[in-house]
């Protein structure tokens, strides 16, 4: 079975909720933006029974080419992770 497409996606959600194809997709973008500026202004958006956006601060450490083997230094930087919910591990595995 292939992946689903946003088009395919946007047409299950509007067909099992009864809302037109253009509502679920101003739902689904309104969810984005907000899930987006959450995580920039908190560090963290809850999506309860599916999981979590989390934005988490790496520091530098010591890293290998692996091309070469020679030891490079990563720079610290910030990362958005996503945590799935324990429902939802328990629901698909």
């Amino acid at each position: 079975m292939a992946k689903m497409t946003k088009s395919q996606l946007m047409e299950a959600l509007a067909s099992k909720t009864g809302y037109t194809k253009k509502e679920v997709v101003a739902f689904l973008d309104s969810l984005v933006e907000l899930a987006y500026s959450q995580v920039k202004e908190n560090g963290e958006f809850s999506l309860p029974g599916l999981g979590k956006l989390v934005k988490k601060d790496r520091k530098a450490r010591m890293g290998r080419n692996p091309a070469t083997g020679a030891e490079i230094k990563i720079p610290a930087k910030t990362v958005v992770k996503f945590r799935v919910a324990k429902a939802a591990k328990d629901s698909i595995l």
